[in-house]
């Protein structure tokens, strides 16, 4: 069985409504062989990092940053998985109260030492999540779910 990590962090709601929805669409009922763990970055830690097959980032935008549990999960995890990880391919959603360019910038700048390659393009979403915004996370999740179950990643 592989495994989606989707690792999220949100006090308003917002970002948990988009992580809810990329899980949604990874679970899709055509696909049996991807189990999907939705984690709190709090609560995320090496060990799910390490026994992920892929991931999914989902941070809300913080003075034009990732939030700080964000940003406290890859300083928790960076170290402990260095040399171990495996290469992992992912993706990054945002959600924004200005544009999410300064967050997209900076989890990009890290995930490159991890090892993380992007295999699907970020999603920002701007204000509340609309119903477009959480069909396409919904998206997001099932083609992630499927990459994993065709191989492709």
């Amino acid at each position: 069985m592989k495994k989606l990590l989707v690792v999220y962090h949100s006090k308003t709601g917002r970002n948990r409504k988009l992580a809810e929805a990329v899980c949604a669409g990874a679970h899709h009922t055509d696909i049996t062989t991807v189990d999907v763990q939705q984690v709190m970055a709090r609560e995320a830690g090496p060990d799910h990092l390490l026994s992920a097959d892929a991931v999914v980032l989902c941070t809300p935008e913080n003075f034009g940053y990732m939030s700080g549990a964000m940003k406290d999960f890859f300083d928790r995890t960076f170290y402990e998985v260095e040399g171990r990880l495996k290469p992992l391919p992912c993706c990054i959603v945002i959600g924004a109260g200005n544009d999410g360019s300064g967050a997209l910038r900076a989890i990009r700048r890290i995930i490159g030492g991890y090892p993380m390659r992007e295999v699907q393009p970020e999603i920002l979403v701007i204000g509340e999540p609309a119903e477009a915004d959480l069909e396409r996370c919904r998206s997001l999740g099932l083609a992630m779910a499927a990459g994993l179950d065709l191989g492709l990643w």
